[in-house]
């Protein structure tokens, strides 16, 4: 990493800590929802992100599969349970997008069941919304041939063991079916007060700083944000249907 680089992570991380102390006092509350590919990099974006931060202030939230109890459930009643009170960032490793994503491709859920979700969820985020939380969702995209080594990278180092999952091997197999329904999630979910972030997450330390520089411009007031640098556009963009085709997406 250059010196320019290294310097400028670190002025984010000070300026994400300075973001949690200023919400701790004005008690504002944020939600976080990182969804993308497998491989793509969730889990080290989360780590890099909460660093610093203040364990008590601070969620990571990766559920399980629903048990039978919470299947009979709303389908956003546990996922309510998690959300952030004053002072608190949530971050949601997956969230509710498992319904559009890998219940779609697996049949998990049954076509009805993903029909009503897609039709629920731009209402359901507008409550959160509208209640003053602030809230972003970033979809992390990788090529198939990045995948593919990273999925090689796992079975290959002992260390990477517990991040391997039996829908793992089949994600190249199925990489067509989660493109297409990449693309419905995003078409259908991108909404005016809750839209879609998409990150090229092939260079992971340069998706790793932009997702952070967006974070900040999105939650922290001027003073803290007003210092940062924009994300790379090369790197992280506003969704809309054209980058579909366009080759911003991987295909």
């Amino acid at each position: 990493m250059g010196a320019d680089h290294a310097a400028e992570d670190h002025d984010l991380q000070v300026a994400l800590v300075r973001y949690q102390s200023w919400a701790a006092t004005t008690g504002a509350r944020a939600v976080v929802v990182l969804e993308g590919r497998d491989t793509a990099g969730k889990d080290g974006a989360i780590r890099t992100l909460t660093r610093h931060l203040a364990v008590r202030q601070t969620r990571v939230v990766a559920l399980p599969k629903p048990n039978p109890h919470e299947r009979s459930q709303w389908f956003f009643q546990r996922y309510v349970a998690h959300l952030p009170a004053a002072g608190e960032l949530v971050i949601f490793n997956r969230s509710w997008y498992n319904r559009a994503g890998v219940e779609v491709v697996n049949g998990f859920s049954s076509p009805e069941e993903q029909a009503r979700f897609l039709n629920d969820v731009p209402g359901f985020e507008a409550m959160l919304v509208d209640d003053g939380i602030k809230f972003v969702k970033l979809w992390l995209d990788i090529s198939r041939d990045e995948q593919a080594a990273r999925l090689e990278s796992r079975r290959s180092d002992p260390l990477k063991a517990l991040k391997v999952s039996p829908l793992d091997l089949v994600a190249q197999e199925n990489w067509d079916a989660y493109s297409t329904a990449r693309d419905t999630m995003l078409s259908r979910t991108s909404t005016p007060v809750a839209p879609w972030t998409c990150v090229r997450a092939d260079h992971k330390k340069r998706a790793r700083r932009a997702i952070i520089q967006h974070l900040l411009h999105e939650l922290a007031p001027a003073e803290i944000s007003g210092d940062i640098s924009v994300p790379d556009p090369d790197t992280l963009f506003r969704f809309e249907a054209s980058a579909i085709g366009d080759g911003r997406l991987e295909r």
